[in-house]
């Protein structure tokens, strides 16, 4: 007899831990894509699947009755589930177990379910829980006040409540900013399905929607066929919309997802996304269409004012060729220039959508990129004038390579870059100052090769000599605008644009570095002082201002690019006459775990034609702070603190003065919180705050 006491209350004990989890389940996963759906174990353990653990203040065994009593801080652990109840009761003469107050189940997945009451049968065929509410680990909050379970295979929860927001910690009972309820929630374990009846979308408490009841599959199912949950927004011009998805998946690796969104302002808007999976890689193909009912809601002359009919197919894809090579592409086609960006289509809606198709690959010392790109301005203007003056990049080519042994002690580098761009209108911009030639209609290319050798020597006492040789090479083609033809001569350039359909330059540099790191330490600081010194002597840059200037166009003289040998951005300018930097670097490791780094010098041009104070096509150089012999002085200084606390501050003066310009002093406040274990608990991290 103790034996079958014993043997029954385990497996009723086993059942009230299945049936409390089954809830969770259907509620907690349906509304997640397709691909991320997941079995959160609503089948029932078997009986051999290992003890039970039971434990409790008092057991009591009732002979007459036979019924059994837990009291008291009850706890069993069965299979990897864990329960918890101030009260547990099993009848076997009826066949129901019966668990009360502050029940608390959590699966072996970290699901967590709470409820004030639980009653089941024997046979796991019918039960119920009172006051139930569900957290998974991602944080996806279910409640209801019912949940029962009919005939073994139907749960249904009345009054369910789900939403992915996490309560006010402060104030638990204040409602989440968004939940949806239903008046039932329904799984069937037949059909493998759960439907939300009379759903309702509340926003911070509040009703603003009433859903239609809506059938999706349940989590025991991977891939099925269905509607997923909806969605809804709001929009000026487009009104309310109500998104709803369907799913079909096609074969093992592709499916696809038809949304279909009514907006009260604009109409009916049909999407479809198909998603291919390969061994090594995906491909992504979208579309989205609508036929505009109110053209009217936005400004006239607009191209969403006269569009009617509006469209977009977009393809990406990524695949790896093998683990050091990749080959993708990003590229979307419509019917106009605001499309996507009118209608939010996620992914797509950038103020510039960048369309490209690239080719990267690493070897064990070289690398290479091959990409084209064309930017996809998206606005309302009805001529597209901005996306006409944008540059048609095909393709831009980068090779790097290193040599893997010393060439006569030190390390010999070769860079290489072809770029080919087109431009279909000019892109001019008159400043009080100057007219800014920022793109020039036609087309130019570029091949850049340079190679450099450097090697670094140090002195018995301490002094790091480190001597730089380099050469480059550039070649153009051009067929582009002349600067002052532009529009009948309607603009004026200082400088002087070449005149012919090809150009080369070449540019030999020979440098020297000097740095003296001096070692200070005492009984709780280290201190580093650094004094450094270069020295570059080069010919006077050829074609100075005479070429276009597609990547060179920014310039920023700080403390970062202080001691760069070419201070230009990018290759369609180069740095040329006799240059020094000096200048000095501190750093400071104190005791109480606070770090000190600063950097301060100037720039002197000895010889030569300063490359800075040349007329350029965009201006480059003016204001830059190079462009006199000798420069404004530059610094900045950085300090960290033990508790993940990090001030860094820069700074660009004249004759004493600190200028307060684009290039002015600059703060920022970094504060990172770390990850660290405290107990059996652990708390997230990195989480950084950037104050500017």
């Amino acid at each position: 007899m103790a034996r079958r006491r014993w043997s029954k209350l385990r497996f009723a004990g086993m059942l009230a831990l299945a049936s409390a989890l089954t809830p969770v389940g259907f509620v907690a996963q349906s509304v997640q894509p397709a691909f991320a759906q997941e079995d959160f174990g609503l089948s029932v353990p078997d009986e051999g699947s290992g003890p039970m653990l039971l434990t409790a203040n008092e057991l009591v065994y009732n002979h007459d009755t036979q019924q059994v009593y837990a009291l008291g801080g009850v706890q069993i652990y069965y299979a990897g589930y864990r329960m918890v109840a101030n009260r547990v009761e099993y009848d076997q003469k009826a066949g129901r177990l019966m668990a009360y107050d502050g029940i608390e189940v959590v699966d072996p997945d970290g699901n967590r379910l709470r409820a004030e009451k639980l009653d089941v049968t024997d046979d796991f065929a019918n039960g119920f829980l009172d006051a139930i509410s569900v957290r998974t680990p991602d944080n996806i909050a279910i409640a209801g006040e019912r949940g029962e379970r009919i005939d073994g295979n139907k749960m249904v929860l009345e009054n369910g409540v789900y939403t992915a927001c996490i309560p006010c910690a402060e104030n638990p009972e204040k409602p989440p900013f968004w939940q949806i309820r239903a008046q039932r929630v329904i799984q069937d374990g037949e059909t493998h399905t759960v439907r939300l009846e009379h759903p309702r979308f509340q926003l911070l408490g509040h009703t603003i929607a009433l859903l239609p009841s809506i059938t999706v599959p349940d989590p025991s199912v991977k891939r099925k066929r269905g509607f997923l949950f909806p969605t809804m927004s709001i929009a000026e011009n487009l009104g309310v919309g109500f998104s709803l998805p369907y799913y079909i998946p096609v074969s093992p690796s592709s499916d696809v997802t038809f949304t279909g969104t009514g907006y009260t302002e604009q109409g009916f808007m049909l999407e479809a996304e198909y998603r291919k999976r390969y061994r090594n890689g995906q491909h992504t193909l979208r579309f989205a269409g609508i036929d505009q009912q109110g053209r009217n809601r936005f400004s006239s002359g607009t191209t969403d004012a006269e569009a009617t009919g509006r469209a977009m197919i977009a393809s990406t894809a990524q695949f790896q060729i093998n683990p050091r090579w990749v080959f993708g592409w990003d590229a979307m086609i419509q019917t106009d220039n605001n499309f996507a960006r009118t209608y939010s289509l996620d992914g797509h809606d950038d103020k510039i959508f960048n369309n490209q198709v690239y080719l990267e690959g690493l070897g064990k010392r070289s690398s290479l990129s091959v990409k084209a790109n064309y930017f996809d301005v998206q606005d309302a203007d009805n001529q597209d004038a901005a996306e006409s003056k944008q540059a048609i990049v095909v393709p831009v080519i980068d090779y790097d390579y290193v040599a893997p042994e010393p060439i006569f002690g030190g390390q010999l580098s070769v860079t290489n870059n072809l770029t080919n761009i087109v431009r279909n209108k000019n892109d001019v911009v008159s400043t009080s100052i100057n007219d800014r030639f920022l793109g020039l209609e036609g087309n130019s290319t570029r091949l850049t090769s340079e190679v450099a050798w450097e090697r670094t020597y140090t002195t018995p006492q301490g002094l790091q000599v480190s001597p730089l040789l380099a050469a480059r090479a550039d070649g153009y083609l051009l067929n582009v605008d002349q600067p002052d033809q532009i529009n009948g001569g309607a603009y004026h350039y200082a400088g002087n644009f070449v005149d012919q359909d090809a150009a080369a330059r070449g540019m030999v540099t020979a440098g020297l570095e000097l740095n003296y790191p001096i070692l200070m330490t005492n009984s709780f600081s280290t201190h580093i002082i650094e004094p450094i010194g270069q020295i570059y002597v080069r010919p006077d840059e050829q074609y100075a201002g005479g070429l276009p200037n597609e990547d060179s166009q920014s310039l920023v003289f700080d403390a970062a690019s202080l001691f760069d040998r070419d201070k230009f951005s990018g290759y369609d300018r180069v740095e040329g006459g006799t240059r020094a930097n000096v200048g000095f670097r501190y750093r400071g490791v104190y005791e109480s775990g606070i770090l000190v780094d600063g950097l301060f010098g100037q720039s002197f041009q000895l010889a030569g034609k300063n490359s800075f104070a040349s007329p350029d096509l965009t201006g480059v150089g003016i204001g830059s702070g190079l462009e006199s012999e000798r420069s404004d002085y530059v610094g900045g200084v950085g300090v960290s603190f033990p508790f993940g606390l990090s001030l860094n501050g820069a700074a660009r003066s004249r004759r004493g003065r600190f200028l307060v310009a684009t290039n002015g002093f600059r703060c920022r406040l970094q504060l990172t919180l770390v990850r660290y274990r405290s107990g059996l608990h652990e708390h997230p991290g990195p989480t950084r705050l950037f104050v500017r």
